[in-house]
């Protein structure tokens, strides 16, 4: 099996390279994916907003964790649907439950946010 000229790399200049390639996918996803985009917009109105409100600094943490936990997520789920979307654009149950439950995720991840941010601020 064929493996990636890439794979040989090591030391500061893996990191560079993986620092690189980090960036061309925060921005692809920014730039193809809406719902990514949106809940990075979120983020940025949710994250400096759990600095400011009170809450010990255990809960802004978790609040502010929560949060990038989501980006996290959709970034995943954007990665398979991309996946699945370039070894088949025909329509085949598996294909949909893949996406399905990569939606699925991003959901639980956003239930977790409500949940999290509930708890630090009301309980």
């Amino acid at each position: 099996m064929d493996e990636s000229p890439f794979k040989g790399k090591t030391g500061v200049r893996r990191v560079w390279n993986a620092f690189h390639y980090s960036m061309a996918g925060l921005g692809a996803a920014y730039r193809n994916e809406d719902a990514f985009r949106q809940e990075a917009w979120l983020a940025g109105l949710l994250v400096p907003l759990a600095l400011f409100l009170p809450a010990t600094p255990v809960g802004k943490a978790l609040m502010v964790a929560s949060v990038l936990l989501v980006l996290i997520v959709e970034l995943i789920n954007s990665g398979l649907e991309a996946a699945v979307d370039r070894i088949s654009l025909e329509h085949h149950h598996l294909a949909k439950r893949a996406k399905d439950i990569g939606s699925a995720a991003v959901f639980v991840a956003l239930v977790n946010v409500a949940a999290v941010w509930g708890l630090v601020l009301f309980a």
